[in-house]
């Protein structure tokens, strides 16, 4: 195969972190400059010109509509060039899932798109973020990679944007896919894909947001009340997801309040803050009855990333949201 220009998009992260000593805790996300991972990954010997273009240098937990704004930005472009075969995202693993999804429903599917972090620090022992990142580049130039969404890559398994959470705070393999399993297992030497590309060819599913709608996740938890929801409507939120017990469940004062909101037109979903699972329609919760909208397989941080391009897109209607919930 011959060799492809791959554009590198870093943003920063613990794949770019380095530490004030290689066996310590600490470290500082974003530490090292896009180029500096880059030169490095280069001397691999891997059969792609990779162009860098710094986006920004922080942790992921300071990631918002600048940077997704510019990524986006940049990979519509990207797109256009046919000079450019893949793009490749270095990204903290934090908001990864988050980041992935928003540009999963506002990309088209005819160039691959990969988000690739680590869990330990570039200057750790131990380090996993060269083997993630050469691992990303080898998906990024595969000739099956397009057409199935954005992906990330981590711990030498390529899982779908949409079913990709971090499952774990500091293990290697912190990730999981769920519903869905991996896309596939790839190493600096090889990639097995589960199964043939599902999205060949799709527009973007939604544009891409002018401005992000105030969207807030609400947790439940043992003997709250509804004074929470009550307040997040007093700072103007335009749509709430609740990070439920269970299957998305909340005391009976709190599923009213959130049912009065969907009543007054901001929607309210149903998520969980169990790690796995679903969250169906009309379990406990009588959702049809109370305008409430079911998550799915969606957990709370997905679930508002979706609900923020749902309403920035005029979806407010609660079947249409479920329908875009139902989705997959």
């Amino acid at each position: 195969m011959t060799s492809q220009r791959i554009l590198v998009l870093g943003t920063g992260g613990t794949i770019a972190g380095a530490g004030s000593e290689r066996t310590g805790s600490a470290y500082r996300p974003g530490g090292l400059a896009l180029g500096s991972l880059v030169a490095h990954l280069a001397e691999l010997g891997l059969d792609a010109e990779l162009i860098a273009q710094e986006i920004a240098r922080i942790g992921s937990q300071d990631i918002g509509f600048a940077e997704w704004q510019a990524l986006h930005a940049a990979c519509t472009a990207a797109m256009a060039d046919p000079a450019v075969g893949g793009i490749v995202i270095t990204h903290g693993t934090d908001t990864a899932e988050e980041t992935g999804l928003l540009l999963d429903l506002t990309l088209p599917t005819i160039k691959p798109v990969v988000l690739v972090g680590a869990m330990r620090p570039a200057d750790a022992v131990g380090t996993d973020g060269m083997r993630n990142f050469a691992n990303a580049v080898k998906v990024a130039r595969d000739g099956q990679a397009a057409g199935r969404g954005v992906m990330l890559v981590m711990g030498d398994a390529v899982l779908a944007a949409r079913d990709a959470r971090k499952a774990a705070t500091t293990s290697i393999d912190a990730f999981r896919s769920y519903p869905r399993g991996p896309l596939a297992r790839v190493t600096p030497s090889s990639l097995d894909w589960f199964g043939p590309p599902h999205r060949i060819g799709e527009s973007a599913r939604y544009p891409f947001p002018a401005e992000l709608p105030r969207v807030a996740i609400l947790t439940a938890g043992a003997g709250m009340d509804e004074q929470p929801v009550e307040a997040l409507l007093g700072i103007g939120a335009r749509g709430i997801v609740l990070a439920g017990m269970g299957q998305g469940n909340a005391p009976a004062s709190v599923i009213a309040a959130l049912a009065r909101a969907a009543a007054s037109g901001v929607p309210v979903v149903r998520a969980s803050r169990v790690d796995e699972g679903m969250v169906d329609r009309d379990v406990e919760v009588g959702d049809a009855a109370l305008g409430l909208i079911a998550a799915r397989a969606l957990g709370p941080a997905k679930a508002r990333v979706l609900l923020m391009v749902l309403i920035a897109s005029g979806i407010t209607d609660p079947v249409r949201v479920q329908a875009a919930f139902d989705a997959g």
